[in-house]
């Protein structure tokens, strides 16, 4: 029990030193960019880290934390029921696992489709739970030959800038949704910055036509400062909050 004990207490030394540098890393970003830090919500990404992780980090004042597996974000929000937490869903979403997100997601950052918005705003109604949307941008840029659409090789997903407006429509006028804004994750081996500024002229033209729809969602471990600079409301941390991932959730 003792050994439990010593192992939780430096644990949560651990991610309270963590926690401390990545909000350290936040306010300087917005300093940089002439931004009050309170503009910007720090998300937890908690995926393959246990729920003792969870509960430790809502003791130390996080707020929000995300997952993105249907499979292990489930039991671990009712391992977590009754903390002030919001939680967020940021991965690919089969149509099939709606109703099981939309029993305890606040936010789905993922959302691509309109099949996917028809099943959410079904399952949210059947729940009788509103979720909060955003949509999924892929800032991969078009292959050769596709016209200025499609994704690229390697696309880390979302839907064609070129369909935002269609999607925000449809989650807009969809029951049990709320539209909320936009996300995205910068293509691998390119510039996050040219990415996210990408992002932030998408987030200004969606706003024009839903005014509500302000969170621009953006930026990691790796490259939030740039998210931050672009204009980015809430950053996804993993890595540079809980460490590597581990292969076991208890």
């Amino acid at each position: 029990m003792g050994d439990a004990v010593a192992g939780g207490e430096a644990r949560r030394e651990e991610l309270a030193a963590n926690l401390a540098e990545v909000r350290k890393r936040i306010a300087a970003a917005c300093a940089a960019a002439g931004r009050d830090a309170g503009e910007v919500t720090l998300v937890a990404v908690t995926k393959t880290f246990p729920a003792s992780d969870v509960r430790l980090l809502a003791e130390l004042g996080v707020t929000d934390v995300a997952e993105n597996r249907d499979q292990e974000a489930r039991p671990k929000a009712e391992d977590c029921a009754g903390l002030p937490l919001r939680w967020h869903f940021v991965g690919q979403l089969q149509t099939n696992k709606a109703r099981s997100v939309a029993a305890y997601a606040d936010v789905v950052q993922s959302v691509d489709r309109v099949r996917l918005v028809r099943a959410l705003s079904d399952a949210a109604t059947r729940a009788g739970r509103t979720l909060r949307c955003l949509i999924q941008v892929s800032l991969d840029e078009p292959e050769p030959g596709q016209g200025g659409r499609g994704p690229a090789a390697g696309t880390r997903g979302g839907a064609d800038p070129a369909d935002v407006p269609a999607l925000a429509d449809a989650i807009a006028t969809a029951d049990g949704l709320e539209l909320d804004g936009v996300m995205a994750v910068a293509p691998l081996g390119g510039d996050p910055s040219v990415a996210f500024a990408r992002l932030a002229r998408i987030a200004a033209d969606l706003r024009r036509e839903h005014p509500g729809a302000t969170v621009m969602s953006a930026g990691m471990s790796g490259d939030l400062e740039q998210a931050v600079t672009c204009g980015a409301t809430h950053v996804r941390v993993g890595t540079a909050l809980l460490g590597g991932r581990r292969a076991i959730v208890r």
